[in-house]
């Protein structure tokens, strides 16, 4: 199924949203009427509830794309610029006139507004007719509605002027006119049915990082974007209704702070998703699971607890059906990533199977994260956002995700696929960087793409969950060597300005040949001065130990992958090394308070 289908099919199981030509709008302000056009008063429609006036949403007569110079106006409502012939001054504080902005919307309202005789049609006509820019400088008209959404309402009537009957009933009336203007069309490519054609497709609005004004999903504005001497539309034939359809749907599930996308984009994608159930309660239950599962970060102990319990079951092979019974088995599920591109929209990924197969890859992927013991703060589940920002972006910050890696990871994590080697790369080189190995949130994706490969078969061996002493693997082994001889210079000397870690551990885990045998000899003296102390007897044997296992020929140079298996030994080694030994830790608490009275 394409993804105007799948939308045009959401549509019709929607309730409130935008019928035929209807569209929802944020508006700040409604100027209030009287029966003679006079202006009585201007409402501020915004929520004010909040630190900040937050705009609201209304379903008013339909807006429409206004690509090129002629000014198009909208029915019954627009921008101070059209209503008021007023915006803000490019030049100076204050406001400038929109003659041609407004002349167009005087002459629609004219033509249409011509022979009402419903009390409100009357009052804007009359308006209109009265209507003279210069008149904003006086009460009640503010400064803030400048370029804001104007609409109408009759002093004493409740209802907008646009939710009048005789109101609603010209806009439908001025709708199925211009459809029927553009005579028999075509076979539209969604429904099969034979219909006019979309010229202009929907905008669409909420999209992160796209114009505020909305973005086209499907659009033709160059000869080298058409074929066959067809011009705009006609290059995808879409009936004017399912193109319709397909907006509103596209629009509602923006919807900021809705169930139905994931709050934050991830890189540069701004992701919705819905199920395709026929019962309302189902479809919002695997909505919430869908959305729990990819965006929350779970921390509360009690919760944790039951989702790791719910996602081991999936990883095991279990459905989500039989997890969770108020999900009806054999639910499809679509999920789509949107990202901007000037005036158009990008599709990042479109993804669509039984939600039964991508809870169980969404499992499979924590599967794969589990390293021993957890990351710091990990919680139960991390939001892929979250998991991205702390492993590959510099100062952690959600903005600096490389967007082209969050959208290849989350198809990764969806389709069940391989995760890219880009991943494997940003978390090395952020440790490369100075991020903290010891976070654990490197190694758990760095664990988790070379777990991938090997069960893929692109690696020939796993990777450890825990610490593994008798891990074959060299780079493991020499990780594991790293951390013991870090611990062996703070216990020998304490906390010093640049360890070892700072100043080698990118170098000794790409070429150890180079490092390992200058680390040794440095090692020698700190082992000297714990022995004089009496201390740190359990670090000699278990350096010895562990160049046991790796043979004296050191590699000149370690593969990425490689590289990789040196951070996981690393973090297994220092984070398990006082777990059997809490008297070498409370040493190495000392020696730290030492260093710092001197």
């Amino acid at each position: 199924m394409s993804i105007l289908q799948a939308l045009d099919s959401y549509y019709h199981r929607l309730e409130g949203v935008a019928e035929p030509g209807w569209s929802p709008e944020k508006f700040g302000f409604c100027i209030v009427l009287g029966p003679d056009g006079n202006v009585i008063d201007v409402e501020d429609k915004r929520d004010l509830s909040g630190k900040k006036p937050a705009i609201k949403t209304y379903i008013v007569p339909a807006s429409f794309p206004r690509p090129g110079v002629t000014p198009r106006a909208f029915f019954l409502w627009d921008k101070t610029a059209f209503a008021l012939g007023v915006t803000k001054s490019k030049q100076v504080d204050g406001w400038e006139r929109s003659d041609k902005q407004h002349a167009a919307f005087l002459e629609l309202h004219t033509e249409r507004l011509a022979g009402q005789t419903d009390d409100g049609l009357i009052a804007l006509r009359l308006f209109l007719e009265q209507w003279y820019p210069e008149r904003f400088d006086g009460a009640p008209f503010r400064p803030d509605m400048l370029d804001a959404n104007i609409m109408f309402r009759i002093d004493g009537d409740r209802n907008l002027l646009h939710e009048r009957p005789a109101a609603r009933s010209l806009v439908q009336r001025y709708a199925a006119t211009e459809e029927a203007e553009e005579g028999e069309g075509t076979f539209c490519l969604i429904s099969g049915d034979r219909g006019p054609v979309a010229r202009l497709h929907p905008t669409i609005k909420g999209v992160e990082g796209a114009q505020t004004a909305g973005a086209a999903l499907v659009s033709f504005n160059l000869d080298a974007f058409t074929s066959l001497g067809k011009t705009q539309g006609d290059n995808a034939p879409t009936g004017q209704s399912a193109a319709f359809r397909y907006g509103a749907a596209l629009n509602h599930l923006l919807t900021r702070d809705g169930s139905n996308r994931i709050r934050r984009p991830i890189g540069d994608a701004t992701v919705v998703f819905w199920a395709d159930a026929s019962d309302a309660k189902a479809a919002e239950a695997a909505d919430a699971w869908f959305g729990a599962a990819l965006d929350h970060d779970i921390n509360d102990e009690a919760e944790a607890a039951k989702v790791r319990i719910e996602l081991e079951a999936l990883a095991k092979g279990k459905r989500l059906s039989d997890v969770r019974e108020t999900i009806a088995p054999g639910t499809r599920f679509h999920v789509l990533g949107l990202s901007p591109n000037a005036a158009r929209l990008s599709v990042r990924y479109w993804l669509t199977d039984y939600l039964d197969e991508f809870a169980q890859r969404v499992a499979q992927h924590h599967a794969d994260l589990k390293i021993e013991p957890a990351p710091f703060g990990w919680g139960a589940a991390p939001s892929v956002n979250r998991l991205l920002a702390r492993a590959t972006a510099l100062q952690e910050k959600f903005e600096n995700i490389p967007p082209l890696l969050a959208g290849e990871v989350m198809r990764a994590i969806l389709s069940g696929g391989r995760y890219p080697q880009s991943l494997l790369a940003a978390a090395i080189i952020r440790l490369r960087a100075g991020d903290d190995p010891l976070s654990g949130w490197h190694v758990a994706v760095i664990r988790a793409v070379l777990s991938r490969d090997y069960r893929f078969h692109f690696q020939k061996e796993d990777v450890p969950v825990s610490l593994a002493p008798d891990e074959p693997n060299k780079a493991y082994q020499l990780g594991r060597l790293f951390a013991v001889l870090e611990t062996a210079q703070r216990m020998a000397l304490g906390r010093v300005n640049a360890s070892i870690r700072d100043r080698y551990f990118g170098a000794a885990s790409a070429t150890p040949a180079s490092v390992f045998p200058l680390l040794l000899r440095g090692a020698q003296n700190h082992l000297a001065k714990l022995r004089k102390a009496g201390k740190g007897g359990w670090i000699e044997k278990e350096i010895e130990d562990i160049l046991d296992k790796l043979t004296l020929d050191l590699p000149r140079a370690f593969p990425l992958a490689e590289q990789g298996r040196f951070a996981v030994g690393y973090y297994h080694q220092r984070k398990d090394q006082f777990r059997v030994r809490p008297e070498a830790a409370a040493e190495l608490d000392a020696a730290d308070q030492t260093e710092e009275g001197e």
